[in-house]
């Protein structure tokens, strides 16, 4: 009969996870049916194993888990699952932090028999089923696929705690519903059709709340703070395509979740515990804290490590693997072809698809052994990887940061109340991370956004800035501005999602994927990306390419670890991130606000997850082979990175009050916040002049080898190494800025700008700066450079009258001064001085001082036995500007150079502007400085000319071109 088959499937997850249950009441029940389980424990040691997280269960339980079966109904109606109240408390595992936790410890206190069997795969209940004429294995086959595919489950109240420190993280899921829907993703019972080889499904949270608190020292918590995120829903649409109806994984899998409103809050006691848990995860990214014991090797397979790029910041390459040391000792190779299951966070995630659309491994006991040879026949299919999509795409997210204050009740005795006021507000409108992954050789992450702005709320620290009396405009509350507004950009961010109408997926054909690297950095290039967006986009690629021509990277088995197959797998890593136009006004407001949220930033006691290791070097490092070098600088891997930023506006107004006194202690850690009184109120000054600085691209470059502490062990033994070899141990930096200028303007009661002043033209400059890794391999090599830095800037030109000079010095003095700033009073005399009225002409123009210089170019240079500085000038100039006669400029000379000065005596030569002969001419200036990096062993020494040498200052030559 249909339940004898699938009875023992329903019976086996339910035994595999829940603790005390009779297999014979449990298969009773569910033949009459409905199953009704309450009080459940979890197998925490089976849970462990299976999601093989860096984390313990310190209690797990369901409240109430029912089953629901329509035996009668089997092939049109889905199964039920529904768990009503389900709470788990994760910490950290043993061995990686203290257990000082004060709740649920004695549930980890688990026996050795239980920590054994963890180790072991759980025992499934086997049944063998039946023989039935009218049930054919085919028909069985079909139906239990049916059955698995329209398998309802809901959960009711989905409680998550996660405790570290005095850190309690909570999440609270009131409801979650994951069902089968039709082509318009409405709900429905379908399967898997020969003429529409697509399953798809919907996965809805209602009301999902992020909670962080802080306990004390007792495991209390005495105040709870406002909730990280509160009542939040979201939707996810799944998409799998497979390739035939006797398929058991989907060779396309599109995972996509859209949030309309996210609305985060972020207190200042709730900010250390923010970063706290970010860190946590960045260590846990990187493998700088895990479960590995002593003695225990990490899994060779976990270039997964790199597939996310390290998109946060700085990376640190000596943590990630060992891989590359494997490949120059001709140990193993790229990529293994193991049996075990992988491990790393790319792996345990792929690990759950499967699941959700597919059943067990250990199905096969129950399908009968024509079945079961049928699967195992199709297991070669499934070693082919699946072309996997994962997005999240939010429509308007807003993160609000608060400052909380301690207020105590009417009565004596009654408990002390926090109150949050907020301070700052960041809008983001249109949101897009999507990720496209297909195995181990190719990775694909994209983000973007259309639009974002950041402003001011609410009074801080005492000063009444944004108080309802102020009657501030919004536009002078709002200090930064990048990118679109979504109303008119439209929906671009949610392009080729299941969310978008004319995808592929939602019009009935089949998505075309790009795989290959040059086909898709002709696609989304910068251009592509800003017009989808507008305001930041980031493409992160990585790829794995075996150039031997013998398949892909993850069909071969590359194990044998050949010498030969040295240079044949080529990663690549790329990162291409695009800043659109942006608006970025530093005032006062804005400035004390960011400040005040870094200082609450630094307010903890968290000890780091993971210190630097100090750099040692490996001195029984392998020598290779003639062949071996040679194959090595064919090819050797690199992380790139591109930054962009396009017409980038900075404002920096003149401060209307200043508390840096109070605040720049605090973050460079002199004292404590508590010390900070409030101050007077707020008075706005109008007009308020400011410096505007434009510029129309920043384009920054950084590259870095991909597994540089190995790299470097090689390359430092060997005898002479070639440059190419050379130039790969080195962290390279490029910046060029393009169109660079400032000016004076203000802003006025209205909340608009007067037109800007010019004080520095526009000019661009160039810097290149690059640094050796792991500088304690090459102490033997004086000749080695360590650092080198070059500095071009074809030309600069600098103009103020004496009225700019004066507001561009009340500005400064405005941040700096310590004190009462009202004293710094701008009169009204000096701004119309500066900003002249627009459409009224000056009688004569003012008086100007200008200075320019022309072909600058420094260069720095360090070895472990010297630093070097030189530079040369091509030419400087300093004028000034006075009214002459018939409304002309008159240039008065201060100093140029170089100049002719044959005709110094006459007057002629003081009416002329003078100008270099050519440009063969010679520079202004060059010069050459040396000093010894360590000079202690230049005292020990008892030759004073040597000393003196050593301590030599060269001015290698002052060159004038003179007559």
């Amino acid at each position: 009969m249909l339940e004898s088959y699938v009875t023992p499937i329903l019976m086996s997850y339910v035994n595999r996870y829940i603790k005390n249950l009779k297999p014979s009441d449990l298969q009773l029940s569910l033949w009459g049916g409905d199953v009704v389980l309450s009080k459940l424990e979890l197998k925490l040691d089976v849970l462990e194993q299976e999601l093989k997280l860096p984390f313990t269960f310190l209690s797990g339980h369901i409240h109430e888990l029912r089953i629901h079966v329509p035996w009668t109904k089997l092939g049109s109606e889905p199964v039920v699952i529904t768990i009503n109240t389900m709470e788990c408390i994760l910490k950290l595992k043993d061995g990686i932090q203290d257990d000082h936790e004060s709740c649920g410890s004695n549930s980890t206190n688990r026996s050795s028999t239980e920590n054994a069997k963890s180790s072991v795969k759980p025992r499934r209940i086997h049944q063998a089923a039946p023989t039935d004429p009218d049930l054919p294995p085919g028909y069985v086959q079909s139906l239990i696929r049916r059955v698995v595919n329209n398998v309802n489950i809901v959960i009711n109240n989905l409680i998550l705690k996660y405790v570290e420190d005095d850190i309690v993280l909570s999440v609270n899921i009131t409801s979650a519903e994951c069902y089968t829907v039709g082509e318009l993703w409405d709900r429905a019972f379908m399967d898997i059709s020969a003429t529409d080889l697509v399953l798809r499904k919907v996965i809805n949270f209602s009301d999902c709340t992020v909670c962080l608190d802080k306990r004390n020292a007792s495991g209390k918590i005495e105040f709870y703070q406002d909730p990280l995120l509160y009542k939040c829903s979201f939707r996810t649409r799944l998409h799998f395509t497979y390739d035939n109806l006797n398929s058991k994984m989907p060779s396309i899998i599109k995972i996509h979740t859209l949030v309309e409103s996210l609305k985060l809050s972020i207190t200042d006691q709730q900010l250390p515990m923010f970063i706290r848990i970010m860190q946590l995860g960045i260590a846990l990214y990187y493998g700088e804290i895990g479960s590995f014991k002593d003695g225990e090797i990490e899994d060779p397979i976990c270039h997964s490590k790199d597939m996310l790029g390290n998109i946060a910041g700085a990376e640190d390459e000596a943590r990630i693997d060992m891989q590359y040391a494997a490949q120059y000792k001709g140990q193993d190779s790229y990529l293994q072809q193991v049996d075990e299951q992988p491990q790393g966070w790319v792996s345990w995630a792929w690990s759950f698809v499967p699941a959700i659309v597919s059943y067990d491994d250990s199905e096969e006991d129950y399908l009968g052994s024509d079945s079961a040879s049928t699967m195992h026949q199709q297991k070669a299919q499934t070693l082919k990887d699946p072309i996997v999509s994962v997005g999240f795409y939010c429509t308007k997210a807003t993160v609000t940061f608060k400052i909380t204050e301690m207020q105590a009740e009417s009565s004596y005795y009654s408990p002390q109340k926090v109150k949050s006021k907020e301070v700052l507000c960041w809008e983001q409108e249109g949101t897009t991370i999507e990720a496209l992954m297909m195995g181990e050789p190719f990775f694909d992450c994209q983000i973007g956004f259309v639009g974002c702005r950041a402003m001011c709320l609410k009074a801080i620290m005492g000063v009444k800035d944004f108080e309802e009396n102020m009657s501030r405009s919004e536009s002078e509350a709002c200090f930064f501005i990048c990118g679109d507004n979504l109303s008119a950009k439209g929906l671009t961010y949610l392009t080729n999602s299941l969310f978008d109408y004319r995808s592929p997926e939602n019009n009935g054909t089949r998505a075309d994927f790009i795989l290959d690297e040059a086909h898709h950095k002709e696609t989304y290039t910068e251009i592509a990306g800003m017009q989808r967006f507008g305001a930041f986009y980031m493409d992160y690629l990585y790829t794995v390419e075996n150039t031997s021509g013998k398949g892909s990277a993850n069909q071969q088995d590359l194990s044998s670890g050949k010498n030969e197959d040295l240079g044949t797998v080529q990663e690549k890593s790329t990162k291409s991130l695009v800043i659109g136009p942006l608006d970025f006004r530093l005032n006062s407001s804005a400035v004390h606000r960011i400040l005040k949220m870094i200082v609450c930033a630094f307010e903890h006691e968290y000890e780091p997850y993971s210190r630097l290791k100090p750099e040692i070097k490996d001195e029984n490092a392998v020598v290779l082979k003639p062949e071996e070098v040679t194959s090595l600088e064919e090819y050797i891997p690199t992380r790139h990175t591109s930054v962009t930023l396009l017409k980038c506006t900075c404002t920096i107004f003149m401060a209307e009050f200043n508390l840096l006194d109070r605040l720049l202690p605090v973050i460079l850690g002199e004292k404590n916040s508590s010390s900070f009184m409030n101050i007077s109120n707020f008075q706005s000054l109008r007009p308020l002049p400011s410096i505007q600085i434009l510029v129309d691209k920043i384009n920054l470059e950084h590259s870095v080898p991909m597994y540089a502490e190995q790299l470097v062990h090689v390359v430092s033994s060997l005898t002479q190494p070639s440059d190419n070899l050379l130039h790969y141990c080195y962290v390279h930096c490029y910046l060029k800025i393009f169109g660079c200028q400032a000016g004076l303007t203000s802003l006025d009661c209205s909340g608009s700008y007067c037109l800007s002043v010019p004080i520095i033209p526009s000019f661009s400059t160039a810097l290149y700066g690059k640094l050796l890794k792991l500088p304690t391999c090459w102490t033997k090599r004086s000749h080695i450079v360590t650092t080198e830095g070059i500095f071009e800037l074809p030309n600069l030109t600098i103009q103020a009258t004496r009225a700019q000079t004066l507001l561009l010095q009340a500005i400064y003095q405005s941040w700096s001064h310590i004190g009462n700033v009202s004293s710094l009073t701008v009169n009204e005399g000096l701004m119309n001085e500066v900003f002249q009225t627009i459409g009224v002409k000056s009688k004569n123009p003012l008086p100007t001082l200008e200075g320019s210089i022309q072909n600058l170019e420094l260069k720095y240079c360090s070895t472990s036995l010297v630093k070097c500085a030189s530079g040369t000038m091509g030419s400087i100039k300093i004028c000034a500007k006075a009214p002459g006669d018939n409304g002309r400029e008159k240039l008065v000379p201060l100093l140029q150079g170089p100049s002719d000065t044959k005709d110094l005596h006459g007057t002629k030569w003081l009416n002329e502007s003078r100008k270099p002969e050519s440009l063969l001419a010679p520079d202004f200036i060059a010069f050459t400085i040396q000093v010894p990096q360590y000079m202690n062993y230049c005292h020990n020494s008892g030759d004073q000319v040597h000393s003196l040498n050593t301590y030599l200052l060269i001015a290698r030559s002052f060159l004038f071109a003179s007559s």
